[in-house]
C-alpha cells in the first residue's frame, strides 16, 4: 500500500502535457462533438470571418475600390475557476488502481514500479474529470444550487438563444411516443433554421443533437419501413444515425438529465440542429496562478486524495445558428 501514499503533483508544462491535454486533443477531443479551446489566451476570444460579398466588379479605370472591410463576429466563451475532488478509502483505491494495471497486458506483475502506478492513479482521476466536463458542458447551470452549477452548459444556453435570434418549437410526448412522427421533428426543425445554417450543409459539419426519447424513436421508426436494410439494421443494430445526410446524435445525457426533471431552462427532451464548430469548449490550465492536480494520502482518514484546479466554459459562438424543438413542458 505505500506505493500509494508519495504525494504526485503536477503544475505547469506537466499539467498540461501529462493531464489535460491528452483528453482535450486528438481523438478525445473529437469524441465530444463539439470545438475544444485548450489553453487559449485569457479572455478567451473566437474571431469569426465572414467575407465580403459581391467582391468582383468592373474593370474600367485604375483605382482601389475594396474600401469595406470584411463583417467580423467576436465571441468570448467566459471561463470559471472549477475544481474537481475526489477521496477513497485506501484499500478501495488500491483495488481501483491496481485493476487498472493488470488489465495491461505488457504489465509484469511482479515488477510494479512507480511509473506504472502514477500512470494507473493519474488515468483514473483523469477519467473522472473528462466525464464531468462533458456533463457539465451540456446540462450545465450556474443558477443552480447543487449539481453541475460551476458554468453555463450549451442546452441552457441553446434554449435561451434559440427564443430570441434563432428557432424553437415544440412537441408533445404523443409525437415521441408515434416514432414516424420523429421525422417531423427533425423536418421542422431544418426547414424553420437559419438559411445560413441551411448553407452551412456542404461543409459536413451540421448535426442533429437529440435527448435519448426521440433518439429511440427516430429508430424506431427507420426499424419500422419494412426494406431489406431495415431489416439487417433491426437485426445488427446502427452504429450512427442520419437524417438527410446530417448526423443524428445522442450526448448520452440521460443519466443527467433525469435529475433535472422539472427544470425550466434545462429541457430533458430536445433536438438541437446547429453546426459543431458553433459550439466550443474552452478550458485553461496556463493562465491563473493555483491551477494544479494534486494527489496525496491523508493518513488521518486513510483516504487517498485527488484535487484538480482549473478554468473552464463553453459558449454557442453564433446565437442565431441554432434551430430547437424541445417537448412542450419545458416551455409551459
Amino acid at each position: 500500500m505505500s506505493a500509494l501514499e508519495n504525494a504526485k503533483t503536477y503544475t505547469g508544462k506537466n499539467l498540461e502535457t501529462i493531464f489535460f491535454r491528452p483528453m482535450l486533443s486528438g481523438p478525445s477531443a473529437t469524441e465530444l462533438g463539439v470545438r475544444v479551446l485548450y489553453n487559449m489566451p485569457v479572455p478567451t476570444t473566437v474571431q469569426m470571418w465572414e467575407p465580403k460579398e459581391n467582391i468582383l466588379q468592373k474593370f474600367t479605370s485604375a483605382g482601389w475600390s475594396g474600401d469595406s472591410v470584411s463583417k467580423k463576429l467576436q465571441k468570448t466563451i467566459p471561463l470559471h475557476r472549477v475544481k474537481a475532488e475526489m477521496g477513497y478509502s485506501a484499500a478501495d483505491y488500491f483495488s481501483l488502481v491496481y485493476e487498472l494495471i493488470t488489465n495491461r497486458a505488457d504489465v509484469n506483475m511482479e515488477d510494479l514500479t512507480g511509473t506504472e502506478l502514477e500512470e494507473a492513479e493519474t488515468t483514473l482521476f483523469r477519467h473522472a474529470i473528462a466525464e464531468a466536463i462533458r456533463a457539465t458542458m451540456w446540462v450545465g447551470d450556474t443558477d443552480a444550487e447543487s449539481g453541475y452549477n460551476t458554468f453555463d452548459g450549451f442546452l441552457k444556453l441553446a434554449l435561451a438563444y434559440a427564443k430570441t435570434v434563432g428557432f424553437l418549437t415544440q412537441y408533445s410526448q404523443d409525437d415521441i411516443s408515434t416514432p414516424s412522427k420523429s421525422v417531423d421533428i427533425f423536418n421542422e426543425v431544418w426547414v424553420e433554421s437559419n438559411e445560413r445554417l441551411k448553407s452551412l450543409k456542404a461543409d459536413g459539419n451540421l448535426v442533429y443533437f437529440v435527448s435519448a426519447d426521440v433518439y429511440q424513436a427516430y429508430e424506431q421508426h427507420l426499424d419500422s419501413l419494412g426494406t431489406e436494410g431495415a431489416y439487417q439494421d433491426y437485426m445488427n443494430g446502427r452504429q450512427t444515425l442520419s437524417y438527410h445526410g446530417i448526423p443524428v446524435v445522442d450526448p448520452n445525457l440521460y443519466y443527467y438529465l433525469s435529475s433535472l426533471y422539472g427544470s425550466k431552462v434545462i429541457p430533458q427532451s430536445f433536438c438541437i440542429l446547429t453546426d459543431r464548430r458553433n459550439l466550443a469548449l474552452a478550458v485553461n490550465t496556463a493562465d491563473f496562478p493555483g491551477n494544479e492536480v494534486r494527489m496525496w494520502y491523508n493518513p488521518d482518514e486513510m483516504e487517498n486524495r485527488q484535487r484538480a484546479v482549473f478554468m473552464a466554459g463553453c459558449e454557442i459562438l453564433d446565437d442565431a445558428l441554432i434551430s430547437m424543438a424541445v417537448r412542450e413542458e419545458t416551455l409551459s
